[in-house]
């Protein structure tokens, strides 16, 4: 007993030994890659993207300052599906993460109560045992009778000695999936917050174009009044009154499709915030009252890739890539295994448990080396190599696709204060032009046509004004999206 004791524990130092010397000769998979950034972006008026904060860090409850939204915004990020959906993807993903950081432990597997037993006819005849009937002087029997019978109890005990640090790029490997499904889930709900955003902005801008039209079709409704009056007096032709009317029409036709249009995105909304559809009350609010005095500054390129879920997604997915590539090629150098055995074995339930008559035991190590195995080896390690080339293909592309998402949300945030500035005053001249054909058409100096083509004309401004107001509110929440905000 104490001989095999000795031979075990040498066994053990030598595979230790030898794990020891490969451990310090292991491979290192080590990975530079560079990515393509311009020093700033294309029109920014910011006098040093440095001197300022980027917009992309300030936290989603102190970039919207409306009540009502952040309270439609919490309960989207509480109830989304996608949302959820997400959060049980982290859950997987930690879990696989935890049980990665254990490769390293030896497997352990128990045998309780095993019971094997064999049969045999009188032709089965391939063994030593088989003789059994001739040395009794007896006959086998024609039938199926018990040939061997084993009852096993015992525990077995695996260990794969990581030399070559192929658990660590395992590990590597499910860390990495984890962070990804974290990344995923910020930008689920950068985007989340984005659309609910966008969606109540142009919940409030379709409450204003309904007002807009409600208030020009009364305005033409009073016109076809007098227009009527006018032409029973026989002082206009039938003609005008048609072409009254014909304006009219136009501006009531409206307000049954922007109801509509409110109810559908209503229900957009909350099918965003995971409810069932009910009505969104904002009739207090007015787009002419949303002012936003902060100064939006876009930052650098370098900020960029350090907010934006999507680039830190696909970072991750290079060094996923990266460890792929080292593990395949680990997978062309030896290995050692240990394997330990022990337990009760015994040919009949009675001495199972007769010590030490019943005891077995087994040691058994060694080192494996792949020798020639049809290249499959080789062309998984290449095969590795060309997907991380392509893993960093599509990092550049997708910080390519933020910067030109960022410098299209600039060319928005520098032209609409042109544009709404120019609309307010083609709102004001209009809405001067029908108070005065109004008037002159009252005491006969205007004609029909000019007040209907001034109504028409304030109707068509003020829809535009609305508009340019709802898409600067829009091209800010986006600023803040493509910037990687959203998340904190």
């Amino acid at each position: 007993m104490k001989k095999n004791s000795q031979y075990i524990k040498n066994i053990s130092l030598s595979l230790l030994a030898a794990a020891g010397i490969a451990s310090c000769n292991s491979v290192k998979n080590s990975y530079e890659y560079n990515i393509n950034v311009p020093e700033n972006y294309v029109y920014t008026d910011t006098v040093s993207a440095y001197d300022s904060i980027t917009i992309a860090v300030i936290p989603w409850k102190d970039f919207f300052n409306d009540e009502q939204l952040t309270l439609l915004i919490n309960k989207a990020i509480e109830y989304n599906f996608d949302m959820q959906t997400a959060l049980k993807n982290i859950e997987i993903a930690q879990l696989k993460a935890d049980q990665a950081k254990l490769n390293w432990l030896p497997s352990v597997d128990a045998t309780l109560a095993n019971r094997a037993y064999q049969y045999r006819s009188e032709d089965f005849y391939s063994s030593a045992s088989s003789r059994y009937y001739a040395e009794k002087g007896t006959e086998a029997p024609s039938s199926l009778y018990n040939y061997t019978m084993q009852n096993i109890s015992g525990i077995s005990v695996s260990w794969e000695v990581d030399i070559w640090r192929k658990f660590r790029d395992q590990k590597q490997i499910a860390l990495n999936n984890y962070l990804q499904t974290e990344e995923a889930r910020k930008a689920i709900q950068t985007n989340l917050i984005a659309q609910i955003a966008e969606g109540y902005y142009n919940l409030i801008l379709l409450n204003a174009q309904l007002d807009v039209a409600q208030t020009n079709f009364e305005l033409s409704k009073n016109t076809l009044e007098i227009v009527q009056l006018q032409y029973e007096a026989g002082q206009i032709t039938a003609l005008a009154k048609q072409q009254t009317k014909s304006q009219m029409l136009t501006a009531q036709a409206l307000i049954p499709s922007l109801k509509q249009q409110i109810a559908l995105q209503e229900n957009q909304i909350n099918y965003l915030t995971g409810s069932f559809s009910q009505e969104i009350d904002i009739s207090s609010k007015k787009l002419e009252n949303y002012f936003y005095l902060d100064v939006l500054s876009e930052g650098v390129p370098l900020q960029l890739l350090q907010n934006r879920p999507d680039i830190r997604s696909a970072e991750l997915e290079l060094l996923s890539a990266n460890s792929n590539v080292g593990l395949a090629q680990k997978q062309k150098y030896p290995s050692i295994k240990i394997d330990l055995g022990g337990g009760v074995n015994s040919m009949l339930p009675e001495n199972w448990f007769n010590i030490p008559g019943a005891l077995f035991g087994s040691v058994v190590g060694g080192i494996t080396a792949p020798v020639f195995n049809k290249k499959k080896l080789r062309t998984n390690h290449e095969v590795a190599m060309v997907e991380r080339e392509k893993t960093e293909i599509n990092l550049q592309k997708t910080v390519h696709k933020a910067i030109n998402e960022v410098t299209d949300a600039l060319i928005l945030i520098k032209t609409i204060d042109e544009q709404l500035e120019i609309a307010e005053e083609q709102v004001v001249n209009s809405s001067l032009a029908v108070r005065q054909s109004n008037l002159l058409f009252n005491s006969g100096f205007a004609t029909y046509l000019e007040v209907i083509n001034a109504q028409r004309s304030a109707l068509e401004n003020e829809l535009n004004l609305n508009r340019i107001r709802k898409n600067k509110l829009a091209a800010r929440v986006q600023l803040y999206k493509t910037l990687g905000g959203g998340w904190q």
